[in-house]
């Protein structure tokens, strides 16, 4: 701390402002006007096309009146002659827009979310067995003259390392000891990568696509098979940021460059990539290994995506094992959908693949396995439903409806397999599916019920049923068929979760008759055995589904299955809540909340329209009896104080600067009325905001006094400031909101007059004592940001004339009159900021966070290039210091830095500023290698 000198930049704000505004082109109208004639140049140019032929020019220019109206006697429409030379722009919009449209939006479900529900699914209690690298103990020196083609062999030889014998397996694993070795190979990934090991990196990958081969233990292969996307994932990732940084040089590369806009390093390095995935032997290996790179291909070519998608479709082609292959077809879905949404065609082709394998499942070797590890051909089946459903998705999204039509021909062709049939029913719009709800009926019946229970089929129907409205004429048809199915299933669970679904349907286009009679076969089936015990968050459902449908008290319970289905939650809390639930739709639409809220806003309308006109005391007098009468109403008593803030503020434009002692007597008035009545409020944000909007308000009126007390009372209420508040009824985190306080709170104080018995900056020393002493989130930088955040207003404070003052109120610009102990107690307190900064700086170096670190240290490094003065030698290796660091790791956005650097070096050119140039020598962009 003792090393870092602060010493503030003088500032000269007017000249910065002039230099950010627009320049003014002035127009010499002797030389334009817009009804003046047009004078148009022709130009021609001819390039010899012999060898040793040289190049000849010839221009003409004639002064013309082009007249839009006459030019039609030649046939050349003014619009058509627009619309001819824009027509290959016109093209290349519409087809930027088409596949914009074709994006995936938020309405597509993303793999992230299915992720935990498949590896809670499918666990196992088998041992499980890995195959671990553990690295070459060769060690193979390269001279600097090494030639290229020595140093690819190198590179080949230690890929033929891994694959000839350098792995030890490791057996008898339990699941979770398995998860654990694939994280720490994870994380291997991360550290060879960041140690510049990228063979090893390649290797690690490899030897974990080489696992998605092994279906030894296969009700765990979905878990497994996610767990090693996910390094693939971070694979892919590495790989195309590092391509990425290396055309950043000059310039980066816009969102959407193509492969002309990089450089012939990145490309060759892109190249040399796939050279290496090239080389893998094994099938399935070298086939995840460039599908985790498919992103990359943009960096060569413009189809290069769109080839290889169609060359990886037909690879997996070569893979025997269904399980293996379908699996395989949906992590390449995954990454087409994430790098080319608008590539449809290998999209439906995997599809029809898989529909072409699917017969695989009943083959010889596959039933061997099965019976070797005792597996169930319906437990096998749900193995293929997370990747025949992720497949599905990715083919139905946004596909028209003629595409379900084809998919339920094919699934009729392969004799309407019931898994097949599931996943469409689930992945193609509800629509779709209502309009073909009979066609569905029939298929399912035609199924064959040994590897995949019709029930199943019909839930995902009423799903879809659920949502969409089928043909008016079809719908009884539709529920008698359906319930046929459902009523004949034994099971108690799987009949309930099936019944529930399909309430819904029955509720929307039936009457009372027909719900009750639902109400009576789930009774019948629930009660043997107690079984309702089982099912409550179901039969909870089968309520909340009936409720918003009968909203005539009497007809609910004039159903004579009604009572008795609630005598089911035989459950004191469970029975409470359905009680409540069935309350809240009858006696109470609006909670009390609810009800609070639209009182409120009734009432804050009405205190809008009562005026007095300039009769500011009886106006003050209204609200003092308002906040009487509504003091339960939070949301009023926040208005009320918004009001008389208003009205203070009002007096004094009234008054036009004639503070009379009538007129500040009446401010003080509204000040006290704050004052006593923000600590009412319950929300300590609505008062700390209340409290520093009422402190702006006394100080533009000049009642320094009232100013002084409302900023320390929102000063002393820091402490009481919870972590987490209440918002919508979900809990959140407070400090976002705290820090966006602060930081308000700073910038109102550099207006404000130290108290002359006080002390220099007594406002600013307390809030940065509660900023020190509040408790903050574990590993949470907030505390930091704030101190980063004061320095610009000490720096502000430090300046001979302020930024902003407010009308007839002395700030410290006018009390110090630029005192050089007050400059050397502002310079004092930011040397001691900047140390704790550099003090947390270093502890976040030996913990596990450098990416925050690298984030604080470019904020610092902003705060010293703004407000520093860097003409100080040692500020000014503060700043490269704290550039390099937060370089270090690679976290810091290769953008911002580029601009940023470019700014600095803008900067030196202005007199004033030259002392950057030497700095800018010493600025390194970040290196992703």
């Amino acid at each position: 701390m003792a090393s870092v000198q602060w010493h503030s930049r003088a500032r000269k704000y007017e000249a910065e402002v002039q230099m950010c505004r627009l320049e003014v082109s002035a127009v010499d109208f002797s030389d334009y006007h817009p009804l003046k004639a047009i004078t148009v140049t022709d130009s021609k140019a001819r390039r010899g096309g012999r060898k040793g032929s040289t190049s000849s020019s010839s221009s003409s220019s004639s002064s013309v009146v082009l007249d839009p109206l006459s030019s039609m006697l030649d046939g050349s429409d003014p619009l058509s002659l627009f619309a001819a030379v824009n027509t290959m722009v016109l093209t290349e919009l519409g087809r930027k827009r088409r596949e914009k449209e074709e994006e995936v939006g938020s309405d597509f479900e993303p793999w992230s979310s299915k992720r935990g529900e498949i590896l809670s699914r499918f666990t196992t209690t088998e041992k499980l067995s890995i195959n671990l690298f553990m690295g070459s103990d060769k060690s193979k020196a390269s001279s600097p003259s090494s030639a290229v083609s020595e140093k690819v062999r190198t590179r080949l030889e230690e890929l033929d390392d891994l694959e000839e014998g350098s792995q030890r397996e490791l057996l008898n694993l339990s699941q979770q000891d398995y998860v654990n070795r694939i994280e720490e190979l994870n994380q291997s990934l991360k550290e060879a990568w960041g140690s510049d090991q990228k063979v090893k990196a390649l290797k690690i990958v490899i030897q974990c696509s080489k696992l998605l081969s092994d279906t030894s233990v296969i009700q765990f292969y979905p878990s497994k098979f996610v767990l090693i996307t996910d390094i693939l994932d971070t694979f892919g990732g590495l790989v195309y940021d590092r391509i990425w940084s290396m055309c950043a040089d000059p310039h980066p590369l816009p969102e959407s460059f193509s492969a002309d806009d990089v450089n012939d390093t990145a490309k060759e390095t892109c190249l040399n990539w796939f050279f290496k995935i090239a080389s893998i032997r094994e099938l399935v290996p070298r086939l995840y290994v460039e599908a985790a790179l498919l992103k990359c291909n943009r960096f060569l070519t413009k189809s290069g995506i769109q080839e290889t998608l169609q060359r990886l479709t037909a690879m997996i082609r070569g893979i025997g094992d269904p399980l293996v292959a379908v699996y395989a077809r949906a992590y390449l879905c995954r990454v087409g959908m994430e790098v080319a949404p608008h590539l449809k065609d290998s999209l439906n082709k995997n599809f029809f693949d898989l529909l072409a394998t699917f017969r695989q499942i009943h083959g010889e070797s596959v039933q061997n396995q099965l019976a070797q590890q005792r597996v169930e051909i319906p437990i096998y089946l749900t193995l293929y439903s997370p990747a025949i459903h992720w497949i599905l998705q990715c083919v139905a999204y946004r596909a028209p409806e003629v595409l379900l039509t084809e998919m339920m021909d094919r699934c009729k062709k392969l004799g309407n397999n019931a898994l097949l049939l599931n996943s469409v029913m689930w992945a193609f719009r509800a629509e779709f599916v209502a309009m073909r709800a009979t066609d569905f009926i029939g298929m399912i019946k035609d199924c064959d019920e040994a590897g995949f229970p019709k029930h199943l089929l019909f839930a995902s129907l009423g799903r879809s049923l659920s949502c969409a409205d089928p043909p008016e004429s079809e719908r009884l048809s539709i529920l008698n068929d359906a319930w046929k199915v459902i009523t004949k299933v034994r099971s108690p669970r799987d009949y309930i979760n099936c019944a529930e679904i399909w309430v819904e349907f029955t509720c929307r286009h039936f009457t009372k008759r027909e719900v009750n009679t639902i109400l009576a076969d789930i009774i019948k089936h629930m009660t043997p055995d107690r079984a309702f015990e089982d099912a409550y968050p179901q039969l909870q459902s089968v309520i909340k589904k009936i409720l918003p449908h009968f909203h005539d008290f009497s007809v609910l319970f004039s159903m004579e299955k009604f009572l008795p289905f609630l005598d089911m939650f035989q459950k004191d809390s469970v029975r409470v809540e359905v009680c409540k639930s069935i309350m809240e739709v009858f006696i109470n639409a609006l909670t009390l909340d609810d009800e609070k809220r639209s009182l409120s806003l009734l009432i804050n309308g009405f205190i809008r329209m009562v005026s007095f006109g300039r009769d500011f005391e009886q106006q003050l007098s209204f609200c003092v009896e308002a906040r009487a009468t509504f003091c339960n109403l939070e949301p009023v008593i926040i208005h009320l104080i918004h009001t008389v803030n208003q009205l203070a503020m009002e007096t004094r434009c009234v008054m036009k600067g004639n503070h009379s002692r009538k007129t500040a007597a009446f401010v003080r008035a509204c000040a006290a009325y704050s004052f006593i009545t923000i600590p009412s409020l319950t929300s300590i944000f609505n008062r700390l905001n209340l409290y520093l909007l009422s402190g702006e308000v006394a100080l533009a009126n000049q009642c320094l006094s009232q100013a002084d007390a409302f900023l320390k009372a929102a000063v002393s209420l820091l402490p009481e400031v919870p972590r987490t508040i209440s918002i919508e009824g979900k809990q959140r985190s407070s400090e976002p909101f705290l820090l966006d306080f602060i930081n308000n709170f700073l910038s109102t104080l550099l207006v404000v007059p130290d108290h002359p018995e006080q002390g220099v900056l007594y406002l600013v020393r307390g809030l940065l004592n509660m900023v020190q002493d509040y408790t903050w989130e574990d590993n949470s930088d907030a505390k930091i940001r704030v101190y980063i955040s004061a320095l610009p207003l000490l720096a502000a404070m430090s300046q001979e004339s302020y930024l902003y003052t407010i009308p007839k109120v002395d700030s410290n610009e006018t009390l110090y009159g630029g005192d050089p102990k007050f400059i050397a107690e502002i310079n004092k307190l930011c040397e001691t900021l900047i140390g704790q900064v550099l003090d947390h700086l270093k502890g976040l170096g030996r913990d596990e966070g450098v990416r925050r670190q690298g984030s604080l240290a470019f904020s610092l490094f902003g705060c010293l290039l703004a407000h520093g003065d860097l003409r100080n030698n040692k500020l000014n290796q503060l700043a490269v210091n704290l550039w390099n660091l937060s370089h270090k790791h690679g976290f810091c956005d290769t953008r911002t830095s580029v601009r940023t650097l470019e700014y600095i070096k803008h900067q030196a050119q202005l007199a004033d500023l030259s002392h950057l140039s030497d700095m800018t020598a010493r600025l390194s962009l970040q290196s992703r290698t």
